[in-house]
């Protein structure tokens, strides 16, 4: 297939993207879960190390989970070294990934505003730019004046709960069509020969003496060399199946769209404290999240007044959606770590991988951990962006904790 400008629209649509093969009955390293992760991690196993013999086990369809129940908003703009280093690779790589996978993923870089709404959000999010700065993400404060020039839309009114007092903006921010980069993974993927195997559920872990060496699946065994986990919230039932207990939590994540609109909102715009983020999608509709349900739950769906609430709270900051209908929700499965940082390396098994705790924040890291993860996978030993999200930082104490830049679900 000939080259394309990245973003460029398709010729016509082939009848398949990716293969549907049998399972072997072998392969060197077998990736569980199907989204955006997995894909990644499957494309730079090919791309940078040459290791084709590699099978992506999903147990529905092809990025069916998260990835298809995510809001798409990419940014970098954390606070502590080791989530900008890695979150800042992932942005790089999203910023070439069309041109990369030759398919057009309508990444658009439209900015990102982190709204303050008291004093102690000013003080926090002044000191998050400058970090950001220190770490060559691009980030700047703006005042109230500088919000209403970004985002005309935003109420700046002095008199409503929680008034706005300035915002962290990030211009190279913003947000991409997800199922369009997780077909353009899965094409690139298959093109190197990589086996996508849909509606293939793992079972159970084949462990003998302290070594993985294969996988049970709803389609018979599968011998590995190596196994990856990264299937988000089931990351932990599937690391229970081989003596593991990890140390996350299991959640609810609900979002919304409404009808479709003409384009009104330009950007991104998120708050912590009415909790709260809204963007407007490429075909128009606006999409909204909030935060996580408080119950811990393996279901897609979540309670009504985490919707009601996270929709008083887009109608003060945005009163001109007042009269916008909702057209659907959903929910996804989020896993949250103790210190809102992933957990991306080794495991106590010896070569079992484990990709997991990313929370509401791992979409926007699909490339940059797909790059890390499968240089972890293929060297048996941590990329240098991901040694600091090691499992045994729970136990030496050495946490990145991103409660501040992550506390909104996004």
């Amino acid at each position: 297939m000939s080259p394309r400008t990245p973003g460029a629209e398709l010729p016509e649509h082939p009848d398949r993207l990716w293969r549907n093969p049998e399972p072997k009955r072998s392969y060197d390293v077998v990736i569980v879960g199907g989204g955006g992760h997995g894909l990644a991690t499957a494309h730079y196993l090919a791309r940078n190390h040459g290791i084709t013999n590699v099978a992506v086990l999903e147990k529905g369809w092809l990025a069916g989970g998260n990835m298809a129940r995510n809001t798409t908003i990419i940014r970098s703009n954390y606070l502590w070294d080791e989530s900008a280093g890695i979150y800042e690779h992932a942005l790089k790589l999203w910023e070439g990934l069309a041109e990369e996978l030759d398919y057009p993923i309508l990444f658009s870089q439209r900015g990102v505003l982190n709204l303050a709404h008291s004093l102690q959000d000013v003080r926090d999010s002044m000191r998050r730019v400058e970090a950001n700065r220190l770490n060559g993400v691009d980030a700047e404060w703006l005042d109230v004046g500088g919000v209403k020039d970004v985002c005309p839309i935003v109420n700046i009114s002095p008199d409503v709960r929680y008034p706005v007092l300035g915002a962290t903006y990030q211009p190279r921010a913003g947000i991409a069509k997800h199922d369009h980069v997780a077909w353009g993974l899965a094409r690139s993927a298959d093109a190197a020969g990589i086996d996508i195997i849909q509606n293939c559920e793992v079972t159970g872990l084949d462990v003998v003496g302290n070594r993985v060496v294969g996988v049970q699946t709803t389609r018979g065994p599968i011998a590995a060399g190596k196994v990856a986990l990264c299937s988000a919230g089931h990351t932990s039932v599937l690391a229970a199946m081989a003596g593991i207990d990890l140390p996350v939590q299991s959640h609810p994540l609900q979002a919304l769209v409404s009808e479709l609109l003409e384009p009104v909102h330009p950007t991104v715009v998120m708050s912590n404290a009415v909790h709260v983020y809204v963007s407007q999608a490429h075909k128009g509709e606006l999409v909204m999240g909030a935060g996580i349900d408080a119950y811990n739950s393996y279901t897609q769906r979540g309670a009504f007044h985490i919707i009601e609430e996270q929709m008083a709270a887009a109608l003060e900051l945005f009163p001109v959606f007042a009269r916008a209908h909702v057209l659907r929700t959903w929910g996804g499965i989020v896993d949250v770590s103790p210190d809102a940082s992933p957990i991306i390396g080794l495991s106590p098994v010896d070569n079992l991988y484990l990709n997991c705790g990313w929370g509401t924040g791992g979409f926007k890291a699909t490339p940059g951990v797909g790059w890390v993860y499968a240089h972890t996978i293929a060297h048996d030993t941590p990329h240098p962006l991901n040694a600091p999200f090691s499992l045994d930082r729970f136990t030496t104490g050495a946490l990145v904790d991103e409660h501040g830049a992550a506390a909104v679900a996004h």
